[in-house]
């Protein structure tokens, strides 16, 4: 299926827009920040290229993606010989797409052209105050907008109030005197702290879980800016928890995440051992049925020259003492004391008695 993006960039700002077959997914524009003011032209538009596919990653990574910019010379920029630092560093970013780039005349690109203009910004605004949108500066100076409580779903909210049982336990205590942190307002909400009162309705939640997350303005936030931006209208018991339910099933989410795990070590071969039961492995096989002797579990205790086991039965409950005697008199006494053992870090295995 793919994406389009139309991207622009002027001496005010950059501007872009998404699309998929046809339809608006999402717009995007920022102002130049100080030293972007010096970029040349060609730059400038591969910027807003750039732009575009680092703010609309979760949408454009792994899929097919035509760029349509007004600057032809930038079709050739894959064959291009002689790149500028800035220009490499971008390449390696851009490479990492499946990308299309195509010349868009600039009479044609009119969305993406008012977006990077810095007199078409009023016009945005009032068209994006109209869908009900908030909107915020951020500090790069990127216009960002954030949804707004719809009527629609403050009547839905309303009459599931009506319904709920904790609510109207609330509202019974209302009639009889003030209750601490909650008020009900003059069109018959319920608030708490001033955030309206979601009902216990699967449906209403996740329909504003939705809103807040995979709307073409949320852009798939992670769980605090979600929480943070959530906690500012509305209120449910347990809600942080939810959110983080919520983003841990986003598919989307879960594919572009960053990696902020530090690497895992090289794992280290063991030796070879020179002689048959001076070096053992052990390990406990739980969850079995219980038997008439009460025994759950298996202790298996492997050489690892010979590969030959014992597998002794035992309860999971044995306090370390038991365990101990029973390695002395079923291993011990057969094969001595080894001169190492590899366990899993089992609690039973880092205790005094090993060393």
């Amino acid at each position: 299926m793919g994406y389009d993006v139309y991207s622009d960039a002027s001496i005010q700002g950059l501007g872009c827009v998404l699309m998929q077959e046809g339809r608006v997914i999402a717009y995007a524009s920022r102002q130049l920040k100080k030293h972007e003011v010096n970029y040349p032209t060609h730059d400038l538009e591969l910027g807003a290229v750039v732009f575009a596919l680092k703010i609309w990653r979760h949408y454009l990574y792994g899929e097919t993606c035509h760029i349509y910019t007004d600057h032809k010379s930038l079709k050739y920029v894959f064959t291009q010989k002689e790149l500028n630092m800035r220009q490499r560093r971008w390449m390696e970013l851009i490479k990492d797409y499946h990308l299309v780039i195509e010349y868009h005349p600039g009479k044609a690109n009119v969305v993406a052209d008012a977006l990077s203009r810095k007199s078409s910004t009023g016009a945005l605004i009032a068209n994006l105050r109209a869908l009900r949108a908030q909107l915020e500066v951020s500090s790069n100076g990127a216009l960002l907008a954030r949804f707004e409580v719809r009527p629609t779903l403050l009547d839905e909210i309303k009459k599931g109030q009506e319904t709920d049982d904790e609510i109207v336990k609330i509202r019974e205590r209302l009639q009889a005197g003030p209750v601490e942190d909650f008020r009900e307002r003059d069109d018959g909400l319920l608030l708490f702290r001033d955030r309206v009162c979601v009902p216990a309705d699967d449906e209403l939640r996740k329909s504003i879980l939705e809103e807040a997350h995979s709307s073409a303005y949320a852009m798939h936030p992670g769980g605090t800016k979600m929480y943070r931006d959530l906690k500012e209208s509305y209120w449910w018991s347990g809600m942080k928890r939810e959110i983080a339910e919520y983003i841990s099933r986003c598919l989307t989410c879960q594919q572009v995440k960053a990696e902020h795990q530090h690497p895992a070590g090289l794992l280290q071969p063991l030796s070879i051992p020179e002689w048959k039961w001076e070096h053992v492995t052990m390990d406990f096989v739980v969850g079995l049925p219980r038997t008439v002797n009460n025994y759950d579990a298996v202790w298996v205790v492997v050489d690892r020259l010979t590969k030959s086991a014992h597998f002794l039965p035992i309860n999971i409950t044995y306090p370390l003492e038991r365990l101990a005697k029973l390695y002395t008199e079923e291993i011990v006494r057969l094969h001595g004391v080894p001169i190492s053992i590899v366990s899993d870090r089992d609690p039973r295995f880092t205790s005094r008695f090993w060393p």
